[in-house]
């Protein structure tokens, strides 16, 4: 053995033992219960009572008024697949600053609400979204909906057109039919690959949603990883399948151009976020989650609507960029 190949093995010696030591260094996650017990919301959590086939479930909600100049409107925020109304914090405070009464529903099978074994519909979360409304006594919205929260925000207004006086879809999911290009899967089969994710690959799915990661989006992961630390994990997987066969099985793409309320839709021109993308070979993932195309061309086939892609923003602006999307809704609202 040289000395150099000898010096060369110290240095890897060395910095193996420096990484074990990060590692034992790095905090414990603590395990999260099926409805985030334990996790802290931003601002109190209220929960609204519903029943589903027969069995009894609850809403999580939060309901902030408005901080100064209250402008006697009301602004519905509806989170994406892989969050909770808990990402919302900055648009929340940015929309209470200016006026409004701020309701940030977490849907059936997300966040702090109720996870039944069953299957979910975009028809039964806007109707739920709807009762919750009637219960907090708000006639018309300002609804605010980002990623797969837009297929909810979409059946909404279109179930309930007089309640919504402007829409937003931010990184909006649904804008094709994924079922043109991603083959099917089993609940069975989609509930095995999410009890197998690991913490690696969750962090690496959530970096991808952002251009610049920063150390405060890492709670987005670890919320993900904590959940399946639980005692039910397991059912949790089963849910999650059900939430992909949602956005999977019902395609909201063909009715948008029946939305008559004022639109505005946001995104950013490094997303290309899509249900399905992982099941699909190169050559397919390429063609999907073009959001630099499925934003004006969608905007051009509503009759009320403008497409905003901005640059170096990948699929959450409200968290990459925030001055400019609440630049945004302050022009548009």
């Amino acid at each position: 053995m040289t000395l150099k190949t000898f010096e060369q093995g110290i240095t890897a010696i060395c910095l193996l033992a420096f990484a074990a030591l990060l590692l034992a260094q790095e905090p414990a996650l603590e395990p999260l219960g099926p409805e985030l017990e334990g996790f802290p919301y931003p601002y109190p959590v209220k929960y609204l009572p519903l029943s589903m086939e027969g069995r009894q479930v609850q809403m999580a909600y939060m309901d902030v008024p408005p901080e100064n100049n209250a402008n006697g409107k009301t602004a519905l925020l509806l989170h994406g697949r892989n969050f909770g109304g808990y990402y919302w914090a900055n648009t929340i405070r940015f929309l209470a600053g200016e006026g409004y009464r701020v309701v940030v529903p977490d849907q059936i099978g997300f966040g702090k609400s109720s996870k039944p074994d069953i299957g979910l519909s975009f028809h039964a979360g806007a109707d739920h979204t709807r009762q919750l409304l009637d219960q907090l006594g708000v006639e018309k919205v300002a609804l605010i909906a980002h990623s797969m929260g837009s297929m909810f925000g979409t059946r909404f207004v279109l179930m309930h057109p007089q309640r919504v006086d402007r829409l937003v879809l931010e990184g909006p999911i649904g804008l094709e039919d994924y079922r043109l290009k991603v083959p099917y899967a089993s609940k069975d089969e989609l509930a095995r690959e999410a009890a197998a994710v690991t913490r690696d690959g969750l962090n690496r799915f959530y970096r991808g949603y952002f251009v610049e990661w920063k150390p405060e989006y890492q709670v987005f992961a670890d919320v993900a990883w904590r959940w399946t630390l639980g005692p039910k994990a397991g059912e949790l997987a089963r849910v999650a399948a059900h939430t992909y066969q949602m956005a999977y099985e019902q395609p909201v793409v063909y009715e948008l151009p029946r939305i008559q309320a004022r639109t505005l839709l946001i995104g950013g021109d490094k997303d290309r976020s899509a249900i399905g993308r992982n099941r699909v070979a190169p050559e397919v993932r390429d063609s999907l989650g073009r959001f630099t195309e499925l934003i004006p061309a969608t905007a051009k086939s509503m009759p009320d609507a403008r497409g905003v892609v901005l640059e170096g923003v990948g699929h959450i602006p409200h968290l990459e960029s925030p001055g400019r999307f609440q630049d945004l809704l302050k022009e548009f609202l």
